[in-house]
């Protein structure tokens, strides 16, 4: 089973000038889509007299939730390039924005394409990518007297509680690898001790 991806280690920022005018390309790591409202309002907040700010973003790991945007360009002349470049490089739970300041010269629908694209290529360029490992949240409920059992299995495992409520009934919060999850699962429930839960 496939449990690791690509994404940005942090934001990055690059710039692509084509006949006077400047495309400053941004990158940001995102887990959720409320980032992506949060980096855009950033941006046009810190390039307030920029007429356009085209953006991607990519998340979840079957390359099927995302989405771009032209932001008044003209139809697929900048949002699309710029997802080609996180899909080209195999990218997820990431963002990329481009902000254009006009120099001048039209560059037509062909050199809009590439000055988009080449904007969010320049901001990946000056980033970091790296390989991150899918996790599944379980959570493990059990008798009090049974701690000794399921504390050794997490041992055995190399898995340590993310979270704990010791009480009569006890219940521990554990992340463990995608690869691993099924089998650490059965593992568990073999002790006929402990329930195991899905969290996500």
């Amino acid at each position: 089973m496939e449990d690791t991806f690509q994404t940005l280690s942090a934001p990055c920022e690059g710039l692509f000038k084509a006949k006077g005018s400047k495309h400053f390309g941004y990158g940001f790591p995102i887990q959720d889509e409320g980032q992506v409202k949060k980096h855009l309002d950033d941006l046009r907040k810190r390039h307030h007299s920029a007429r356009h700010v085209a953006y991607a973003w990519m998340l979840g790991f079957d390359g099927t939730h995302f989405r771009s945007s032209d932001d008044g360009e003209p139809s697929n002349s900048a949002g699309p390039p710029i997802l080609g470049v996180i899909r080209s490089n195999e990218l997820t739970h990431v963002m990329f924005a481009v902000v254009r300041y006009f120099g001048g010269v039209k560059l037509g629908v062909g050199g809009l394409i590439e000055a988009y694209r080449e904007g969010a290529a320049e901001a990946l360029a000056q980033g970091q990518v790296v390989t991150r490992i899918r996790r599944k949240k379980l959570r493990i409920t059990f008798a009090y007297e049974h701690m000794g059992v399921v504390m050794g299995l997490l041992k055995r495992w190399g898995i340590e509680p993310a979270h704990t409520d010791f009480q009569m009934t006890c219940a521990l919060d554990v992340d463990v690898r995608l690869s691993e999850s099924e089998g650490f699962h059965l593992a568990m429930e073999q002790t006929r001790v402990a329930k195991v839960q899905a969290l996500s």
